[in-house]
């Protein structure tokens, strides 16, 4: 939450942004999976976006994100 807040305003964002420590909520999206990094398996969040209208329906998924790139391909999908 404090770690959250931080990085809101590093990066001077102007939504709020998730703390789910429990992963609850990444449980219920699919994105706390298995992953394996040099051998070793452990869980953890798979990198995705959600975009969600105002009615709450999710209009379009992204999964494996690359972070470089991946607000290139939100706002294409905004303007689609």
């Amino acid at each position: 939450m404090e770690r959250q807040a931080r990085f809101k305003t590093a990066e001077n964002l102007p939504f709020t942004l998730l703390a789910d420590p429990e992963h609850q909520i990444a449980e219920q999206y699919g994105v706390w999976v298995e992953k394996s990094m040099y051998g070793k398996k452990f869980w953890g969040i798979e990198r995705s976006t959600f975009l969600i209208d105002a009615e709450g329906k999710i209009e379009k998924v992204f999964r494996k994100v690359t972070p470089k790139t991946h607000s290139q391909q939100v706002l294409a999908a905004l303007n689609e």
